[in-house]
């Protein structure tokens, strides 16, 4: 028997040491309270041209600002494309109609203390408002003008509202000069468009409530207004492509502005022949002016909110703003109103 060649030594069994695990990626950061951020700090000696010498600065970052895709975004509050919370809005919306209609529709006079209310918080709101333009109107005579107004429209009619808007205009004109001259016409005339804009436009409102169909004069003349804004929403989210006043009301399409005159005319034609007794092309002439008095007072108040640099003209309503911001188209529609129901409804 021969011995097996030498075929070298013999090879130990064992494990291979695992290879080093690479590198993790590096991680995004994700809290954005300290997030360092490298600072040149300045050279004592001579640095290198393409190693600049850094240390690590801890710089506070807000939370809620976006540094860049990788980094966490803070949630933000949604609302609809009209830029308003819809369900608050709806609901406030639903509330202030029923706030309307039961005093208008049970007992008349009791409309007059609702519209009261209404009339002066818009002269408080817009008051104020002014004063972001640095013109502070009188605002004693204003209120108290306000109830005259409201006052003398209902017990004397359109002759009597006229007098009470003269008789204010003095009161803020002579209120003011105790103050002094600085100002005086700036905020004079601040106070004069007060009282025209709101209690005065408010009190063709009383003058369509005085005969006896008067709550039906003042469905008529609301109803079409609420026309004007649903019908003018639902065009302009739906169609809406061609601004109207891209600088003043980016929302507004002349699509919403046909909405609202096809939706004014469909609320008020039944209204004005039915209840009230005028001509199918009266109710179509009153859904047409009101569709335009209602666009251009809107209109109207956003032009003076951009000129004060202000969204709202107040927080009381959630989803609307304030008060004047409800206001704003149906001031001017009530003496629309008021003039064309004298001509196609007469009393």
């Amino acid at each position: 028997m021969t011995p097996d060649p030498d075929t070298g030594p013999i090879p130990t069994v064992g494990r291979r040491p695992a290879p080093p695990p690479p590198p993790l990626p590096p991680r995004a950061v994700t809290d954005l309270r300290m997030a360092p951020l490298p600072v040149q700090e300045p050279a004592t000696a001579e640095p290198s041209p393409r190693e600049p010498r850094t240390t690590q600065v801890e710089v506070p970052v807000s939370t809620t600002e976006s540094v860049g895709p990788d980094l966490v975004h803070a949630p933000t509050k949604k609302s609809g494309r009209a830029g308003r919370d819809m369900v608050a809005a709806i609901g406030v919306g639903a509330a202030l109609g029923a706030a309307i209609l039961l005093p208008l529709l049970v007992y008349r006079p009791a409309f007059l203390l609702v519209l009261g209310a209404a009339i002066l918080t818009g002269v408080v709101e817009l008051t104020r408002a002014l004063r972001a333009g640095s013109a502070r109107a009188p605002l004693v005579p204003l209120l108290v003008g306000t109830v005259a107004m409201i006052a003398l429209a209902w017990t004397r009619g359109a002759s009597g509202l006229v007098v009470a808007f003269l008789l204010t205009v003095l009161a803020v004109l002579l209120w003011r000069l105790a103050e002094g001259p600085d100002g005086y016409l700036r905020d004079a005339s601040a106070g004069v468009l007060v009282a025209l804009y709101v209690p005065l436009l408010a009190g063709f409102a009383v003058l369509l409530l005085v005969p006896e169909d008067g709550a039906a004069r003042v469905l008529a003349f609301i109803a079409t207004v609420v026309g004007n804004d649903v019908g003018g929403f639902a065009a302009g989210v739906l169609f809406g492509k061609h601004p109207m006043a891209p600088s003043v009301s980016p929302k507004k399409s002349w699509e919403g502005m046909a909405g609202s005159v096809v939706a004014c005319v469909l609320v008020a034609t039944p209204i004005v022949t039915l209840a009230l007794g005028g001509p199918w092309w009266g109710g179509v002439l009153f859904g047409v002016a009101l569709a335009v008095s209602a666009t251009a007072g809107d209109l109207g108040e956003s032009l003076i909110k951009r000129d004060l640099g202000i969204k709202d003209m107040g927080q009381l309503l959630p989803g609307h703003g304030g008060i004047m911001d409800r206001l704003d188209s149906l001031l001017p529609s009530a003496a629309v109103a008021y003039l064309l129901l004298s001509v196609v409804a007469p009393a």
